[in-house]
């Protein structure tokens, strides 16, 4: 009849439908983008953040491994992996070695750069000295900083004290120096230090050179330090280990690992390990480094700086001891900042030397007056001079 369809003819036909139906699902699905796309074909952004002071700033990134903080900043710890890419990994020493420079800052606090890499002078590795040696030395620094202010010639006025993440407000009305006898700086070394100071431009991005001048002022600075029984004792340590053969190699290394210039935001030579830690920055609407108690005491004098608080204060009854705080500097913050107090020029440098050239990129345990301190310091790991050798991104004492 015309118009049937037999019922055989339609289940083959229904068949049909079905089949066709799933074959175009099947295409569909092999040939459409998935939402869920591959993260390692993504590109990572982040901040170039180079400063080797603690952040908060959120940094995001896409594909991870689990030897990299590539798409791993700020995760939270894991006792899985084999290195780390939190705050925290920089005071427990399981940073993976692109931390700072991937992730844009200190554990702790910042910095800021490679938490674990290796620093060699001369075929030796921090790992020929040990600890025990180290606390040796750096007793014998502190007893030997014979430029240091007597307890008479600096009265603190600290006021109040706020935990390490407390208000970011002013809560002292008082300048922090009731008191500094300015014939300390008279002496060789700190007259030789403080003409450095007016050399750099704090702004990071802005790009700057040496003149003769200010080369002439840092030979000059080198010079009066290593006249000193600290500097000596601290070239000779090392001359000891098989570090440095001459005395003149020594200097060489410092001036090129502290003055030498490299950027730390994109293309200028803006930076210097020296002008970083003794004079400090401002990149990005913040202060960076400026761990020097006499640069502090200088500006503060001026009405350029403005303390708000402290958060450590050192068990030292003598100079030199330790203050963390805040403090504002001339329309900055500086959230967490930690400076020697009443230590003499030359301490401060061999010190943070000391540290740098035996545990680069770690914290170095120093003993001093019988009080334990730990040392952070970063390496900058994106430029170097010399074969290979690091400069210094940045060095305090961790409160």
């Amino acid at each position: 009849m015309t118009g049937h369809i037999s019922s055989s003819t339609m289940k083959n036909f229904l068949l049909f439908l079905v089949l066709s139906v799933v074959s175009v699902s099947i295409l569909a699905f092999e040939t459409c983008p998935s939402d869920n796309a591959d993260p390692s074909s993504e590109k990572s952004t982040h901040s170039s953040k180079s400063d080797a002071e603690p952040s908060s700033e959120t940094f995001t990134h896409s594909s991870k491994s689990e030897n990299s903080c590539q798409g791993r900043c700020g995760e939270k710890f894991n006792k899985k992996n084999h290195c780390h890419c939190n705050k925290k990994c920089g005071k427990f020493n399981n940073c993976c070695s692109d931390y700072s420079t991937l992730c844009g800052g200190a554990s702790s606090n910042s910095h800021s750069n490679d938490a674990s890499e290796t620093y060699c002078h001369s075929g030796k590795s921090d790992g020929d000295i040990s600890n025990e040696e180290i606390n040796t030395i750096s007793e014998k620094l502190y007893k030997l900083d014979i430029n240091k202010a007597a307890e008479s010639d600096i009265i603190l006025n600290k006021q109040e004290m706020v935990e390490k993440n407390g208000p970011k407000q002013d809560l002292c009305e008082k300048p922090l120096y009731k008191y500094v006898n300015e014939k300390l700086f008279s002496r060789p070394t700190y007259a030789a230090y403080i003409c450095l100071l007016d050399n750099y431009d704090r702004k990071t991005g802005t790009d700057e050179s040496y003149s003769e001048a200010e080369i002439k002022e840092q030979d000059h600075f080198l010079h009066e330090i290593m006249k000193t029984e600290l500097m000596k004792e601290l070239y000779n340590f090392f001359h000891q280990k098989g570090i440095y053969q001459t005395e003149k190699e020594f200097v060489k290394d410092l001036q090129n690992m502290w003055f030498g210039l490299y950027t730390r935001s994109s293309g200028e030579a803006d930076s210097s390990g020296f002008e970083h830690v003794f004079v400090g920055e401002v990149k990005k609407g913040k202060v960076s480094g400026f761990h020097s108690w006499i640069r502090f005491y200088l500006l503060e004098k001026k009405g350029l700086v403005d303390y708000y608080s402290h958060n450590f204060d050192g068990p030292w009854t003598s100079y030199p001891d330790v203050l963390g705080k805040q403090f504002h500097w001339d329309g900055f913050m500086k959230e967490v900042g930690s400076q020697f107090i009443g230590s003499s020029p030359e301490f401060d440098f061999a010190v943070y030397s000391l540290c740098f050239i035996t545990r680069p990129g770690r914290i170095c345990k120093v003993s001093l007056g019988g009080h334990s301190l730990s040392i952070q310091t970063y390496t900058w790991t994106q430029t170097s001079y010399g074969n290979g050798k690091k400069f210094i991104a940045t060095a305090y004492p961790v409160c």
